[in-house]
């Protein structure tokens, strides 16, 4: 199943200070130690997010969920951020960085 991240104006704010090979490795890499911790497959496909910045929206693939989606997308949100956070000045705030929803 596809979900789409859709990023907040903050978060677009925040991802537009990364290349989006850098934001595919982030979230691959997030993605992959959260996996360690709940029962679901994520995969950050390169193809069909070749101008996530652009578009602001990252598009993952998700299967064998055995948890709660919610949660474990929450949790990315928060562990993302801290990469995110470092190429921000000090007077730019990061709340939520993405909403996740089904893509159709």
């Amino acid at each position: 199943m596809k979900m789409n991240l859709h990023f907040t104006n903050k978060g677009r704010a925040a991802i537009g200070k990364f290349s989006n090979e850098e934001l595919l490795e982030i979230f691959g890499r997030y993605s992959n130690t959260l996996m360690k911790k709940y029962a679901i497959e994520v995969t950050v496909p390169a193809e069909g997010n070749e101008e996530v910045v652009e578009r602001g929206v990252l598009t993952v693939l998700i299967d064998q969920v055995e948890c709660d989606v919610d949660t474990f997308f929450k949790e990315l949100g928060r562990d993302v951020k801290v990469p995110l956070k470092k190429r921000l000045n000090d007077d730019e705030k990061l709340d939520n960085v993405f909403k996740a929803a089904a893509a159709e």
